[in-house]
């Protein structure tokens, strides 16, 4: 009897220490650190790591697609009407950008690189070939008008030549010419004058096969979190983003970031934006920015696709613009146990300032507008071969982190029995002391 209560009683300490020990673990968060110890290892860019293989050339297909806005009635802009476009497009390309000139600085907590590009059509993801037409903005011929708009002796000479050889404020070109670049007659002949103009244009010339500059990331070393994030680009700060809501992708949680609306807010909301009012002080609205100065003076205007959260105006100013979040909008989503991106879209629009010139009589009576040209929506989505190993990790994180909690579980369970056990015990002790007069009797 001794040994038998010794044993129940064990049974009872036992549960106890059970409970003690998962509550435990529950309050310090061990298990929670330890998965975090074991994702740290895993993701980070260092040599040697899958993590850092797939990112010095993604395994997951990146793609870029093109969409243009073709002008329906040319003349009626012409004589000051509101302009109509039709969306033309996806035209895709398979992008492959495998990371350059690889540099790990900071101790390893920071690489630097350089992303170079290359493009190659998918006609079977297209709407049709790099040889659909499409007509919009004279993008060059805008440039010359803006830059010698205030000579007029030059302007006149220009504005003649224009009328001898049909150059208007609208020209038709392919998808390939407007894209990748092609031989612009104004710009030829001003080549002659200034030997350094180059002679050819498109949206992406000289972009195919090449890389915009220095990028540098963080590697994830010291905050799993930062794991490829960008710190500047060319020495500058990058766009940053927020958070905006839970997604899944494959299967996989993940949080979705988004750039704020003051990223192309004007100056009144966004001191930071006063750098894209050019000339200083003239600043289009919330929603644009002027990115000219970057383009050797070509009135270039950047905005988010349809002009989606920019002023209702510029998208009032164009027929043919529906602006919808989920087609427009850029976002990253990213996994928030390991930083890494499950799926993302940058999506930005192309837009040409263009006016009447009094000097230039190819304006015609067009009204001020922000004419759209097109937009690209660069995406990729992690291929199936990382988010499987990436569910593994999901399973492990589950299953390490619920330890304590199937503890706690356990320890009720070993309680019961304890419990079920001592109830046992007293049974036949009051049996007995029942029986006992009438074995006296």
């Amino acid at each position: 009897m001794v040994l038998k209560s010794c044993c129940v009683y064990s049974v009872g300490v036992v549960s106890v220490l059970m409970l003690i020990l998962g509550i435990s673990l529950v309050l310090t968060s061990v298990f929670p650190h330890l998965v975090q110890s074991m994702v740290k290892k895993q993701v980070v860019l260092k040599n040697g790591t899958d993590a850092f293989e797939a990112w010095k050339d993604p395994p997951a297909h990146i793609y870029m697609q093109f969409y243009f806005f073709n002008l329906t009635n040319p003349q009626e802009v012409l004589d000051g009407e509101r302009p109509a476009v039709v969306e033309i497009g996806p035209y895709t390309y398979r992008e492959y950008r495998p990371m350059e000139q690889i540099d790990f600085q900071d101790n390893g907590t920071k690489v630097t690189a350089v992303n170079s590009k290359t493009y190659i059509f998918q006609h079977n993801m297209s709407r049709g070939p790099e040889s659909d037409l499409i007509r919009t903005v004279n993008i060059p011929a805008m440039t010359v008008m803006e830059r010698f708009k205030d000579n007029s002796l030059e302007a006149n000479l220009i504005s003649a030549y224009m009328r001898g050889t049909g150059e208007g404020l609208f020209t038709t070109r392919t998808v390939g010419e407007l894209l990748w670049g092609y031989e612009d007659g104004l710009l030829k002949a001003l080549k002659v004058l200034r030997p350094d103009l180059d002679d050819v244009f498109g949206l992406f010339y000289k972009n195919n096969a090449s890389n915009d500059g220095e990028y540098v990331f963080f590697t994830g070393q010291q905050n799993s979190r930062d794991f490829s994030r960008v710190d500047t680009w060319k020495g500058e700060r990058s766009l940053y983003t927020v958070y905006e809501e839970d997604v899944t992708v494959k299967g996989i949680t993940g949080y979705r970031f988004v750039p704020p609306s003051s990223v192309f807010a004007n100056l009144t909301v966004n001191p930071d934006n006063a750098g894209f009012c050019v000339p200083a002080g003239n600043c289009l609205g919330s929603g644009l920015l002027n990115v000219s100065v970057c383009k050797e003076g070509a009135p270039i205007i950047m905005s988010s696709p349809h002009f989606y959260q920019a002023d209702e105006k510029f998208a009032q100013d164009i027929f043919g613009m529906t602006p919808n979040k989920e087609e427009h909008q850029t976002a990253i989503d990213i996994n928030p146990l390991t930083g890494v991106v499950l799926q993302a879209a940058k999506r930005l629009q192309i837009n040409v300032y263009v006016e009447q010139i009094p000097n230039f009589s190819q304006t015609g009576n067009v009204r001020t507008v922000v004419f759209p040209v097109a937009y690209l929506n660069e995406s990729a989505t992690i291929d199936d071969a990382a988010a499987k190993k990436l569910k593994g990790i999901g399973v492990q994180q589950n299953v390490v982190e619920n330890i304590p909690f199937m503890l706690i579980g356990l320890a009720i369970i070993v309680g019961g029995i304890f419990m079920l056990l001592v109830c046992q015990q007293k049974v036949p002790e009051s049996t007995t002391a029942e029986r006992q007069p009438l074995l006296s009797s």
